[in-house]
């Protein structure tokens, strides 16, 4: 039986997934052997553990043939071993079809095979289409969690992701509030959790720590490794951890979600 943990976080574009993901990583570093897999063609999850933008599967594929380990893995903060799938350009072909090939490639290259204590994949949520599905669809995560705001168009994709854990049958540890400050976000996103069925496992709030890191191309645990907003992300770490309340979770239909989004 594998030992690996396998977590994947699912989040509208731009809802802040991947800043949480990489300090999720850099907390995990501390006592664990981590590998995080970013999915989204945007390929910035790894920016602020490596320090840059590293090249992604897509791109490498593109100059070799024979890739190997080395190729693809880039050490992070923490010895985080990194790897972005990459996506083609805007415009052409499939978003997701990068999930597909760098899934593909990494376990070609046995990457998953050297059983990491922790892997985190970094997956779009705004369409759960076949690509951004496969690390559920192909059992590659245990376990999902989902990134909202209390916002319309947060609360809209997280309840659309539902429905793909739903129709996959995967397993859905809880919500994660990533606050944005607007009024009884942190209720809203609660009640939003209860109606699918689920939990909030950890709230985050809105700091200007998280854009004075990213500026340094570093995560919060790194710069700012003492501050408040760094205890969340290990306090959160911890309950992905022992979180044992998993649910194949129950989406609204979109009446009830518009009933629920006007009672707030």
């Amino acid at each position: 039986m594998s030992k690996t943990k396998h977590i994947a976080i699912y989040g509208k574009g731009g809802i802040g997934k991947s800043t949480i993901v990489s300090n999720l990583a850099a907390a995990y570093s501390k006592n664990k052997d981590v590998l995080v897999i970013g999915c989204d063609p945007k390929a910035d999850t790894t920016r602020t553990l490596v320090g840059r933008r590293i090249p992604t599967i897509l791109d490498i594929l593109k100059e070799k043939r024979d890739i190997t380990q080395e190729d693809v893995l880039f050490p992070g903060y923490g010895n985080v071993k990194c790897v972005e799938s990459g996506g083609p350009e805007p415009g052409v072909g499939c978003a997701g079809r990068g999930v597909i090939v760098a899934m593909k490639l990494l376990e070609k290259l046995e990457v998953f095979s050297q059983e990491p204590e922790v892997i985190i994949y970094d997956v779009l949520g705004d369409v759960v289409c076949g690509g951004f599905a496969v690390p559920l669809r192909e059992d590659f995560a245990d376990e999902v969690y989902i990134v909202t705001s209390g916002e319309y168009m947060a609360l809209y994709a997280a309840n659309n992701i539902s429905k793909g854990i739903k129709k996959l049958n995967g397993n859905l540890g809880g919500i994660i509030c990533n606050c944005r400050g607007i009024p009884r976000e942190t209720e809203i996103v609660g009640e939003f959790a209860r109606r699918i069925g689920s939990q909030v496992i950890g709230v985050i709030p809105r700091s200007e720590l998280v854009q004075e890191s990213e500026i340094d191309a570093k995560t919060v645990v790194e710069k700012f490794p003492d501050s408040e907003q760094a205890k969340k992300y290990f306090e959160i770490s911890k309950t992905i951890t022992n979180n044992q309340e998993f649910v194949v979770p129950e989406p609204m239909d979109a009446e009830k979600f518009e009933e629920f989004f006007r009672t707030f």
